[in-house]
């Protein structure tokens, strides 16, 4: 009998600020609209307490592509945000214990 493998793998990027400063975050989730495609990312972090002392709130971006490459960037507008925030938190709201408050 073939065993299962359960062991968790999740999906991680690393980004880096304007200094040069990397940051991983776990890809929870991916909207596709007819404008753009957005992430829904946590930070990780390898010392557990620095774990506990985060806020948990998701960081959001949008996905651009230029010349086959994808990067991300901070959505400006403010609209678009909370419109694709309200998204994320409806559709991940049954998986993860979300104030959204």
């Amino acid at each position: 009998m073939a065993e299962m493998n359960n062991e968790y793998n999740p999906d991680l990027i690393t980004l880096s600020d304007d200094d040069g400063k990397e940051y991983t975050f776990e890809v929870l989730d991916a909207i596709e609209t007819d404008e753009a495609r957005y992430l829904a990312l946590l930070p990780t972090y390898d010392d557990p307490q620095k774990m506990l002392d985060d806020s948990g709130e998701l960081v959001i971006v949008k996905v651009g592509e230029e010349n086959g490459e994808e990067y991300f960037y901070e959505i400006e507008d403010d609209d678009e945000y909370e419109s694709v925030a309200d998204a994320f938190i409806n559709r991940l709201e049954d998986f993860f214990e979300i104030d959204n408050k």
